[in-house]
C-alpha cells in the first residue's frame, strides 16, 4: 500500500468527524428549539444534498483537471465557512447547505484519488480503509459532537472550524500533482449527460452507481427516520442518546468494511447483492423492535451489511471510472445520482412526516423498498467482471 494514503485517511478521518458533528450539533439545536417543526431535521438533510445534485456537472472535472491535494483543501476551507455561518446564527438552512457544497466539492477528489495512490491490486483494501476510517470518524463525530452541542452549540461549532482547518492542513502532506487530465472544451452540462451515456454502457458500471445510490439513499432516510423514532419508541430523550443509538450502526459499517475485500473481490461484484438483501431484511426487523438492546444488535448488523455491500462497489466505480471518463467524473456521476436518490428519499420522508405518518411505519416501507430495489438494481448484472 502507498504510504502517500496515510495523510489521506487522517484528513478524511477528521473531516468526516467535523462533518458528523456539526450535523448533531444541529439536531440538538432543533431538540432544545420549541419553535422548530418535526419536518427541520429532514429538511436540513434535503439542503444539504442539493449541492451535490446541482454541482454534479462540474465538480467532478474540477476534480480531475486539478490536483486533487488542492481540491481537498479548497472543499474543507468551504466547510468551514459553513460552520462559521452557523457559529454567526445564520439560518441553519442556509449554512448547512454551505456545508453541503464543500461536501460535494470534496467526495470527487476523495475517492478519485485512491485509484492513483493505491492502484487496482489495492484498490478494494483502500476502499475499505477509507469507508472504516469514515464510519469510525461519523461514530466519534455524533457521540462527541452531539454530547458537547448537549453542553454548548458555540464550543461544538467552534471545534468543527478547528478540525476542518486541521483536515485542510493535513492534506498538504498529499502529492500536489498527479493524474490531470486535459478539460474538454464545450458545455459542462452537456458534457455531463455525455458522461453518463457513455459511463452506463455496460450493466457492472450501471450497477455500481445505482447500487450505491440504494445505499446511500436508504442511509440518509434511515438515519433521519431514527431521529423521530427512537424518541417515540425507544424515549431517547435528547441528542446525545440517540447517537449513541446510532453509534451501532457507524460499528457494523466497520465491521463489513473489514470484512469485505477477501469475500467480495473486483472480479465477483455479483456477490456484493447479498449483503444488500441481508440490509433490508434486518430494516425491516429493527421496525418492529421496540426494546434498546435489539435495536442496537440490528442496527449493527444493517451496518455491516450495508459496509460489505458499499466497499466493492465504490472500489469498482472508481476503477471504472479511471479506465473511462476519469475516476473524478465517475464519483461525480456517482454523487449525483446518489444524492438525487438521496434527496427524493429524504424529501419523501418530510412529506411524510408533515402528514404525520407513523415512523414505525416509514421504517417498515423504507425496508420493503430496499429490497424492491436491489432485486430490480442487481437483475442483469454480471458475474464477469470483463462483461
Amino acid at each position: 500500500m502507498n504510504k502517500q494514503i496515510y495523510p489521506l485517511l487522517i484528513a478524511q478521518f477528521l473531516s468526516a468527524f467535523a462533518d458528523n458533528a456539526i450535523l448533531f450539533t444541529v439536531i440538538a439545536m432543533v431538540m432544545q428549539s420549541t419553535q422548530l417543526a418535526g419536518w427541520y431535521i429532514p429538511a436540513l438533510q434535503s439542503v444539504f444534498l442539493i449541492a451535490f445534485v446541482l454541482l454534479a456537472p462540474w465538480v467532478g472535472g474540477f476534480a480531475d483537471n486539478h490536483p486533487k491535494s488542492k481540491v481537498l483543501i479548497i472543499a474543507n476551507l468551504i466547510k468551514a465557512a459553513g460552520a462559521g455561518l452557523l457559529l454567526l446564527h445564520i439560518e441553519p438552512l442556509i449554512a448547512y447547505g454551505i456545508v453541503g457544497i464543500g461536501a460535494a466539492i470534496y467526495s470527487p477528489a476523495k475517492y478519485g484519488i485512491l485509484p492513483e495512490l493505491a492502484g487496482h491490486q489495492f484498490l478494494v483494501k483502500a476502499n475499505s480503509w477509507i469507508e472504516g476510517s469514515t464510519i469510525l470518524a461519523i461514530l466519534l463525530g455524533m457521540v462527541v459532537g452531539a454530547k458537547v452541542a448537549d453542553y454548548s452549540i458555540s464550543w461544538a461549532l467552534i471545534g468543527t472550524i478547528v478540525l476542518f482547518i486541521i483536515s485542510a492542513v493535513t492534506t498538504l502532506f498529499l502529492p500536489a500533482s498527479i493524474a490531470k487530465k486535459t478539460a474538454p472544451a464545450g458545455s459542462k452540462v452537456l458534457l455531463f449527460l455525455r458522461e453518463i451515456g457513455l459511463f452506463f454502457t455496460t450493466p457492472r458500471s450501471r450497477f455500481t452507481v445505482l447500487g450505491g445510490s440504494l445505499f446511500w439513499a436508504s442511509a440518509a432516510t434511515l438515519r433521519v427516520i431514527i431521529v423521530v423514532w427512537a424518541p417515540l419508541v425507544l424515549l431517547s430523550k435528547n441528542a446525545s442518546e440517540i447517537a449513541e443509538l446510532t453509534l451501532f450502526l457507524a460499528i457494523g459499517i466497520i465491521a463489513g468494511s473489514a470484512l469485505v475485500p477477501r469475500m467480495i473481490p473486483l472480479e465477483h461484484l455479483r456477490r456484493a447483492r447479498i449483503p444488500a438483501y441481508l440490509m433490508a431484511a434486518f430494516i425491516i426487523v429493527l421496525s418492529l423492535t421496540e426494546s434498546i438492546w435489539p435495536a442496537r444488535f440490528t442496527l449493527f448488523f444493517i451496518g455491516m451489511m450495508g459496509g460489505m455491500f458499499i466497499v466493492p462497489v465504490n472500489a469498482a466505480l472508481q476503477e471504472l471510472g479511471q479506465q473511462s471518463i476519469g475516476s473524478g467524473s465517475a464519483v461525480a456521476l456517482q454523487g449525483f445520482f446518489q444524492n438525487l436518490a438521496m434527496l427524493l428519499a429524504v424529501g419523501s420522508y418530510t412529506f411524510a412526516v408533515a402528514h404525520k405518518v407513523d415512523p414505525v411505519f416509514s421504517m417498515l416501507i423504507l425496508g420493503v423498498l430496499v429490497l424492491s430495489a436491489t432485486f430490480l438494481v442487481s437483475l442483469h448484472l454480471p458475474d464477469n467482471k470483463k462483461k
